[in-house]
């Protein structure tokens, strides 16, 4: 399965990319899985995604928790938390 997948704030800046379109394993199948595979895809990713339980997801512009299943997603985008002001 093919899908966008979005990187905003300092996650963004730690894997060094916007976003990219991705071809995921079959094995990939909750925003969890997503996160624990991203995280094997290089040094960067590995940082970004160190601490998995503070990344936040939204799966076509709809807030997920991590056992939501992705199943034909569009897009995911993955965020820290984030702050009020």
């Amino acid at each position: 399965m093919s899908v966008r997948i979005v990187y905003f704030a300092w996650v963004r800046e730690r894997i060094g990319k916007g976003s990219e379109e991705l071809e995921l394993p079959a094995g990939v199948k909750t925003v969890g899985d997503l996160i624990a595979h991203l995280g094997t895809l290089g040094e960067e990713y590995a940082e970004a995604l160190s601490v998995p339980g503070v990344i936040r997801a939204a799966i076509d512009e709809e807030h997920a928790g991590h056992d939501e299943p992705i199943g034909g997603a569009r897009e995911i985008a993955l965020f820290p938390p984030m702050t009020g002001g």
